[in-house]
């Protein structure tokens, strides 16, 4: 070939190649205006598109704020709880103020100690024990010859705290038995009452004084008549971080409920298991009947340590009739009063007490959570008194 044939064959391949780089830029150019990459991402649907559900075993990638953790609430101390409910009783004495100021008179007359008899009995001490406080008062105060308020006082202080019982047991009994197999058993409380006494109430509060003892509490919810008793105990057992054992269905048996709770306290390992039950009419001898039964299924798994009764303190003598039928039923070890504070009707204590043989354990001054101590005499009539 000549030198120009060579000539014309290289510039049709440089002019081949100029155009195919040509072609090759223009279309980067255009890549690069559209944004690049030819494959589109697939396209984002959000889950709550339309009405169509996730493929199954798609996860879907949502941000969902995390529950916050519930802060449990710490109940107050006993030491703290004495105190403040020592004020409240001392708030409501009528009692020991109406007696004090008639004994301060100076020489009584017979009018005066007829003043002091009504005072006692509309105070629901009951007639046998004012009777008995009548003999004595009227013999000390004659033997004394006085009427020094502070010699006074301490007169009618003794005599009070003599019918009010110092020497009672009213220890809760709450240390773990050990069964027949070696194991250590929770202490079982079981907790009775007739409607409208606070009893579910008392139950929650008694749940935070163990709890600020550091006992573990384990909760049974057995009174299945209402759902709105079980509702109420679980929000008392989630404010101190206690579990409630409850029936889903209503009108569930309450002693197989009561059952399962103190075994799932032996389970855990709790010390203390509290049952509430619904609240019974005396005169149901069913209702009556199915409370023995509550006790007698719940000691198949622990022994029953302590029964306690909650009365509301402005019943009065209705309160004691209560407390009797309840007595013969489940062999109560201890009383509850409730409302105590506000009323004049504190002799119920005495009376109590003075009929069954059994303490006041516990007493409920007020509508906190953590109005709830345990009774003690000294400062019961101290406060009457103050």
């Amino acid at each position: 070939m000549t030198d120009i044939s060579w000539i014309v064959i290289v510039l049709a391949v440089l002019v081949l190649v100029a155009v195919v780089v040509g072609v090759i830029a223009l279309t980067s150019g255009a890549r690069s205006r559209r944004g690049g990459a030819l494959t589109l991402p697939p396209e984002e649907v959000s889950p709550f598109e339309a009405d169509q559900p996730p493929a199954q075993g798609a996860s879907a990638v949502l941000e969902r704020d995390e529950p916050a953790t519930p802060t449990l609430e710490r109940p107050e101390s006993v030491a703290g709880r004495m105190q403040r409910l020592r004020e409240r009783l001392a708030r409501s004495g009528a009692l020991g103020q109406t007696l004090l100021s008639i004994l301060s008179r100076g020489d009584l007359t017979e009018s005066d100690w007829e003043e002091i008899e009504e005072t006692l009995l509309l105070a629901d001490v009951g007639m046998g024990p004012t009777t008995e406080l009548m003999e004595t008062l009227r013999t000390r105060t004659k033997v004394l010859g006085t009427t020094d308020p502070a010699a006074v006082r301490e007169v009618l202080r003794s005599e009070l705290l003599a019918l009010v019982g110092p020497e009672l047991d009213r220890t809760l009994h709450l240390d773990p038995a050990v069964g027949d197999d070696g194991l250590a058993h929770p202490a079982t409380v079981l907790v009775v009452g007739v409607n409208g006494t606070g009893k579910t109430t008392t139950v929650g509060k008694l749940a935070r004084l163990l709890v600020a003892e550091d006992r573990t509490v384990v909760l049974g919810a057995a009174d299945t008549f209402r759902a709105a008793a079980a509702d109420q105990l679980s929000t008392w057992g989630e404010r101190v971080g206690v579990p409630v054992v409850r029936s889903e269905r209503e009108g569930a048996d309450p002693a197989a409920v009561a059952f399962d709770a103190v075994r799932t306290g032996r389970e855990s390992a709790a010390d203390v298991v509290v049952v509430d039950t619904a609240g019974r009419l005396q005169n149901k001898a069913g209702l009556m009947d199915e409370l023995g039964k509550i006790k007698r299924v719940m000691s198949r798994e622990a022994p029953v340590r302590e029964v306690l009764l909650v009365l509301d303190a402005t019943t009065g003598q209705n309160g004691m009739r209560q407390a009797q039928v309840f007595a013969e039923v489940v062999d109560v070890t201890g009383i509850v009063l409730t409302k105590l504070d506000g009323t004049a009707k504190g002799g119920i204590v005495v009376a109590v007490q003075r009929e069954l043989g059994v303490p006041v354990k516990l007493v409920g001054l007020g509508e906190g959570p953590d109005d709830l101590a345990p009774f003690v005499p000294e400062d019961f009539v101290d406060a009457l008194l103050s």
